[in-house]
Parts: C-alpha cells; structure tokens; sequence
C-alpha cells in the first residue's frame, strides 16, 4: 500500500508554466512506473506522463515537448514541469503509482489554464 499526496496546481494564463509535485509514502522503486493522468470536465481520465524504474519516459502526444515528468529517488516524489499551458490543459491531475497492472492513485490537483 502506498499513499501518494499531489501539490502544484492552480490557475495560470495560456502560455504559462506550472511545476506539479507527487510524494509518495514509499520507496519509489517499489513501483514499475509512477506519473500523472489527468481527467477533464465530462472526458475520461488519459495517460500524460509516466516514468518507470528504469527512468524511461513516455508522454501523451498533446503535451510532448511541453511537460517534463522527472523523479527524485531520495524524496520519493516525481514532478511534472508543464510549460507553455493551453486551455485545452485544464483537468484534474492525478498521480499515480503502479505495480504491475495495480494502481494506486492520488485525491487529485486541479490546473486551470485561463485568462
């Protein structure tokens, strides 16, 4: 079991920068890959970015080149560095960490991106 706790969000203009941070209770290399998802109004939840134990990355198309996920292993957090926000940015962001096909996820951040 694993309890991971989000921070980080808030509401910025288009084209603007907010860094999301995930700190999980336990060691991050307990878990095959950590990252973020995130769910808007009315829209199921989708993949934006992941890390696995390895330090290999994967990013949804919509934000690659934008958003960075990174990790710190002795903080047992992961972050997610999004730069040049859209509208189309505005969600819930939900951490989450798995274990095999096991997910554990955070309560969720909200990000708004408006002017």
């Amino acid at each position: 079991q694993v309890d991971l706790a989000e921070s980080g969000g808030g509401l910025v203009q288009p084209g603007g920068s907010l860094s999301l941070s995930c700190a999980a209770s336990r060691n991050v290399f307990d878990f095959n890959a950590l990252g973020w998802y995130r769910q808007a109004p009315g829209k199921q939840r989708d993949l934006v970015a992941s890390i696995n134990v390895g330090g290999r990355t994967d990013y949804a198309d919509s934000v690659n080149g934008r958003f960075t996920i990174s990790r710190d292993n002795a903080k047992n957090t992961v972050a997610l560095q999004m730069n040049d926000l859209k509208r189309e940015d505005t969600a819930v962001y939900y951490c989450f960490a798995r274990i095999l096909r096991r997910y554990t996820w955070g309560p969720g951040t909200q990000v708004t991106v408006s002017s």
